[in-house]
């Protein structure tokens, strides 16, 4: 008789300056068409290429506003724990070694596939954590599946400096946050 199989993680990376209702719709999608047992949403601490983002502290806690509504999602701190430049290959290694017993699956957006090639040691990644790839509109790779909604945070931070509405763009949650914060001004 086999042992039970173990448990899933799926491992979902990124600025999330700020999450959107599309990283939300990609939890459930992957929640709900992959086996796996929860989804852990890991906001980058500090980006490996240069790219400008909010402070850590703005972008989790929003993560966690945005994802709070959906059953066995977890928002992680781990990069901000690590310090240093967020790779991910060394964060799926602290993830593994924090949980030696559970497999790990990297969810990613099919529009990254192509810039995995610059990636620290990506084919290191794909053999700790077989990637997950979740269709993005004008990025699809398996017409089978379907692609996302069209949502980007970098339209949300255009509609917020012009003063625009962010209705089905963001949660109600997000949406006040940013407000409170004035972020993105």
């Amino acid at each position: 008789m086999s042992g039970a199989r173990p448990q899933v993680i799926a491992v979902f990376g990124g600025s999330f300056d700020p999450p959107h209702v599309a990283h939300a719709l990609v939890a459930c999608y992957v929640l709900s068409t992959v086996r796996v047992d929860r989804f852990l949403v890991v906001p980058t601490a500090r980006h490996p290429f240069d790219k400008q983002l909010s402070p850590f502290e703005h972008r989790h806690r929003m993560c966690e506003l945005a994802m709070a509504h959906l059953k066995n999602v977890e928002v992680s701190s781990i990069e901000a724990e690590l310090g240093g430049e967020s790779l991910t290959l060394r964060t799926l290694k602290a993830l593994k070694e924090r949980m030696p017993t559970v497999q790990l699956r990297l969810v990613i957006g099919s529009d990254l596939l192509p810039g995995t090639r610059d990636w620290h040691n990506f084919p290191a990644v794909e053999a700790l954590a077989p990637p997950i790839i979740v269709q993005r509109v004008g990025h699809e790779t398996d017409h089978g599946r379907p692609a996302l909604p069209a949502v980007s945070s970098t339209e949300v931070r255009r509609r917020v400096r012009a003063g625009e509405p962010l209705t089905g763009l963001v949660s109600p949650a997000v949406a006040e946050y940013i407000d409170t914060h004035q972020l993105y001004r």
